[in-house]
């Protein structure tokens, strides 16, 4: 078990990133201790790093969709042990003990002190070793590439917990709004699921990558024709951008009791009219990641039906490089970084 640990941050906001290393203090007797191998990068860690939600503290080390190795395990830990390999997201904590938790939802934890996320308040996994509560350290198969499953503990988790959150079914229509991080897994588990998906998109450019990636057809955003083409046919939409839309549109192509659905930080309010959801019973909401057991679902259907996130990889050493390509715009469509501290 290390007594110090290595890692990146940055000391001011939006600033660079550089060695640093910091004393964890002693390891809780539900911790574990998790050597990492991989870690995805996130847009939320660059709003972390910008400080763009208010509440972050520096220095500051990024870093939420981590793999790697159990190597030390408090003496109350249970369902993982030294040696196994397994995934930690946003979570790293919760209470245990509030009624969202007795229930499964530990993801909902009510708790603002038991609840612990792996960003906020505490250094996170662009380092060499991490902490977390055991319950959201999940195991991960053998047949899933740890250089690739990264993201799934974020944006994966993000896009998978809706399709157990509301029941959607195979026979449903679901549409997905922007092909990006998000978006191209959203498209792959409901093509999976046995959906038929209709990918949202403003660019006619990624229609063919849109298609690969699962999508039955592709409807241009932009194009009131194409829109008006599939009015009231979609029982599910899924946005998974962090932009105003034309919320009428979108809500004209909801079948009678449809939802649309946002994983996306929209920065400004949702507003529509009243009658465009009372007339045909529709509804809007959203959800954050899943909880630990909706998150082994994910894992174990994408290793059954061998769903990935498509990545580039960059060494750790190298993450403000990976940063400035994340920041370009220039993702297709995750990027990980792979642990060569020394």
């Amino acid at each position: 078990m290390a007594t110090t640990f290595k890692a990146y941050a940055a000391t001011s906001k939006g600033g660079e990133l550089k060695p640093f290393e910091f004393d964890p203090g002693p390891l809780k007797d539900e911790q574990v201790e998790i050597a990492v191998s991989y870690c995805g990068l996130c847009h939320s860690d660059l709003s972390m790093l910008d400080n763009e939600w208010g509440f972050s503290q520096y220095p500051f080390v990024p870093g939420h969709e981590i793999v790697g190795t159990i190597v030390a395990a408090g003496n109350q830990v249970r369902n993982v042990k030294v040696g196994d390999r397994v995934g930690l997201g946003w979570f790293s904590g919760s209470c245990m003990a509030c009624s969202q938790c007795l229930a499964g939802n530990h993801n909902l934890c009510t708790d603002q002190k038991g609840r612990e996320e792996t960003i906020i308040g505490r250094p996170g996994g662009f380092a060499n070793r991490i902490r977390c509560h055991w319950v959201w350290a999940t195991p991960l198969p053998t047949s899933l590439d740890a250089a690739k499953i990264g993201p799934l503990f974020c944006g994966g988790s993000t896009v998978f917990n809706p399709l157990i959150q509301f029941g959607i079914k195979p026979t449903d229509h679901v549409g997905v709004i922007g092909i990006g991080g998000l978006g191209h897994l959203a498209l792959q588990f409901l093509n999976k699921w046995g959906c038929d998906v209709v990918a949202f998109s403003s660019s006619d450019s990624k229609s063919a990558e849109a298609m690969k990636l699962g999508a039955h057809r592709v409807v241009n955003s932009r194009d009131s024709k194409q829109l008006a083409a599939i009015a009231g046919s979609l029982d599910f939409i899924i946005s998974t951008v962090n932009a105003t839309l034309d919320w009428s549109a979108y809500l004209s192509c909801l079948a009678p009791k449809g939802r649309f659905h946002t994983v996306g930080a929209i920065p400004e309010p949702i507003s529509v009219a009243a009658f465009s959801l009372i007339m045909g019973q529709k509804s809007i909401s959203g959800s954050p990641l899943g909880s630990p057991s909706t998150t082994k679902l994910m894992i174990d259907f994408c290793a059954r039906h061998k769903v990935e996130p498509v990545t580039e990889l960059f060494p750790m050493s190298k993450v403000n490089d990976a940063i400035e390509h994340l920041r370009a715009g220039k993702a297709r469509y995750r990027i990980v970084l792979q642990n060569d501290i020394k």
